[in-house]
């Protein structure tokens, strides 16, 4: 290897010269090589160090936000206070904030009980989805199970109150469920809260005088709310419970199946079938007594084609009950796949898909976000813990937008297909001479 340029001076005497090699490419490119190097180490280091910075500076600025969320709900304007709702509402439905939350129960925990209590219908509807969004987050523990004791008399109260808004008492029975089916661990709290809802939706059973089983709008949205909440708390009802529930509600329910609103057929004949499903699971020899006379009534939903009902409401209606009939008739379910990031998730029971229907309807957007990191959520439909997974690989299981539209394109297209070649079309054949 080339040696380096050197100066030696003795005693001061004549200076001594020797020969000089030019510095070579190959002593460039390795000193090249090794400042780039430490530069490139020291530089990653120091990105690293600002980006734990940043993220830790915009935690605490997110936090103190939700801070003064919290704190506003306690202010005497209800604009502020519904804001603070919204606010609350928005962070629990798209973030995991456990630590942050337990630290605050009691305080969020007495802010919503004082919006249901003072609060008019916007702001209590609000206070109650973010009641439920509270026990989500602490998930199934002690401190859920607080909150759900402290609210459940309040939306008791609101329920039975005949004087308050339907939308408030529909948003008050959902949350009502959703409470106790994340924090309840007692049987008797199960039974008592089942028992809430059943009082308001069993009023709605048609008696043997009546041509349909409601009197008003108010009433029937009302019933179909309390309704959905009791099926909810039906998946996680112990066998205890059941047999009961079927002598009850099994002759009765298909009486809601002649209801004038789409939306309570809907719902009832979901029930049945799940109702139908957990007792085969029970049972294997399992018989239903008016078969012939239930499967005539969902055969003439499923193929419904009254000119009277709305288009939408008629396809509605044949789409849900053509699978409600499969699995009374059959036992069977289709099954459907839910993505999210690198996984997935199949729903391939009524019992699923009646605890992810409600999952969805209160996180919304951020549904794939707890399917992903939320402890709980994941733990009701057995995915087990949280995939560690880094930036680059969330980012390799994203698809591009150029792609989503391509492939929306297609299904798109083959849908229209599809359809134009089912489609009934009418032809002109004119007059004949």
């Amino acid at each position: 290897m080339p040696k380096s340029k050197k100066r030696n001076n003795k005693g001061g005497g004549g200076r001594q010269h020797r020969a000089v090699q030019p510095f070579s490419d190959e002593d460039a490119s390795i000193e090249t090589m090794s400042r780039c190097s430490s530069f490139s180490d020291s530089t990653s280091l120091a990105d690293e160090v600002v980006d734990d910075v940043d993220e830790e500076a915009s935690q605490e600025d997110y936090e103190y936000k939700l801070k003064g969320f919290i704190d506003s709900t306690l202010d005497k304007s209800a604009k502020v206070r519904l804001s603070a709702l919204e606010g609350l509402k928005s962070a629990f439905s798209s973030k995991i904030l456990y630590d942050f939350i337990l630290e605050r129960r009691v305080t969020l925990t007495d802010s919503i009980e004082r919006c249901l209590k003072k609060g008019k219908s916007e702001e209590q509807c609000i206070a109650a989805h973010v009641a439920s969004l509270l026990c989500i987050q602490l998930g199934s523990s002690i401190e859920s199970e607080e909150v759900f004791k402290s609210l459940r008399p309040i939306f008791k109260t609101i329920l039975f109150d005949e004087s308050v808004s339907v939308q408030t008492r529909r948003a008050c029975a959902t949350s009502l469920a959703v409470c106790c089916y994340v924090a309840a661990d007692d049987i008797e709290d199960l039974h008592l809260t089942m028992t809430y809802l059943e009082t308001v939706f069993t009023t709605s059973y048609q008696k043997e005088d009546q041509t349909d089983c409601f009197h008003s709008t108010q009433t029937t949205t009302l019933g179909i709310s309390t309704l959905v909440a009791w099926t909810l708390l039906l998946t996680i009802c112990p066998p205890s419970l059941m047999k009961k529930i079927f002598q009850t509600h099994l002759t009765k329910l298909p009486s809601l199946l002649s209801c004038g609103d789409v939306n309570m057929r809907i719902a009832a004949g979901e029930t049945m079938a799940l109702l139908f499903e957990l007792a085969r699971d029970m049972c294997d020899d399992f018989e239903y007594e008016d078969m012939e006379l239930l499967c005539g009534k969902l055969k003439s939903l499923a193929t419904d084609g009254n000119k009277y009902r709305a288009k939408t409401d008629r396809k509605k209606q044949r789409s849900v009950f053509r699978d409600v009939l499969k699995t009374v008739e059959e036992g069977d379910f289709d099954p459907e796949t839910i993505t999210f990031g690198p996984e997935c998730m199949y729903i391939d029971s009524w019992v699923k898909k009646r605890t992810y229907e409600t999952f969805k309807e209160l996180l919304a957007s951020g549904v794939r976000f707890h399917l992903q990191a939320n402890e709980f959520v994941r733990s009701v439909f057995e995915l087990g813990p949280p995939l560690l997974l880094d930036a680059a690989t969330l980012k390799a299981a994203k698809t591009s937008r150029i792609e989503r539209h391509f492939y929306n394109a297609a299904v798109c297209k083959a849908r229209t297909k599809a359809r134009n070649k089912f489609r009934d079309k009418r032809l002109d054949i004119g007059e004949y001479v």
